[in-house]
């Protein structure tokens, strides 16, 4: 009996090693497969940040240039409409000097203000403060100019040397706050004067 017990006993430590030895390499199977599905999910979740990284990215490049495509046709109009208010208040000094029916100069002027308001009122919402406070400056002085021509306005005969003295002051006090209006913007858009 104990050649057959020694024999019996192999045979169960034999099975038992081929079990084992196939649970064993199934778990280290599984373990593996478990590996590379995780190094895969990883990998996509890598890729999938990547992409959002780079569409962001993108998005951002696309807002920047549409910003600055905002801002430069904001600065064209409000460039455009601050230098034609200030030319129709100096064609209106000239009318009012020269004793013309200023009546077309003044149409002229209040559609040129008009355009202009409307211009400052958009870039107020879009420019940045560098920008915003050259702005301010320039639409004060011009307020101020189109507040006395105004005032010169309803008995122009009555103030012959007053309108003198506009013309002059207009490019003396206005012009420099325009031209500081000019550079900011520009200096904005990265146009470098040289």
């Amino acid at each position: 009996m104990g050649a057959s017990l020694t024999a019996l006993l192999i045979a169960v430590v034999g099975v038992a090693g081929t079990l084992g030895a196939a649970l064993l390499t199934q778990n280290r199977a599984d373990r593996t497969k478990r590996m590379e599905l995780q190094a895969a999910a990883d990998q996509r979740r890598e890729d999938r940040d990547h992409a959002e990284r780079l569409r962001q990215a993108e998005l951002d490049r696309q807002w920047a240039g549409e910003s600055l495509e905002r801002r430069r046709a904001c600065y064209i109009a409000l460039n455009t409409a601050a230098r034609q208010f200030v030319t129709a208040m100096t064609n209106h000094i000239h009318a009012l000097r020269r004793g013309e029916d200023a009546t077309a100069s003044l149409e002229r002027l209040e559609d040129c203000r008009a355009a202009y308001r409307d211009s400052y009122a958009e870039a107020q919402m879009i420019v940045p403060n560098a920008v915003a406070h050259a702005s301010s400056d320039a639409k004060d002085r011009m307020n101020e100019a189109y507040g006395m021509l105004r005032k010169y306005t309803a008995d122009p005969a009555a103030h012959a040397a007053e309108l003198a003295a506009l013309g002059p002051a207009l490019h003396a006090d206005v012009w420099p706050y325009l031209g500081r209006l000019k550079g900011a913007m520009r200096a904005d858009l990265g146009i470098a004067d040289d």
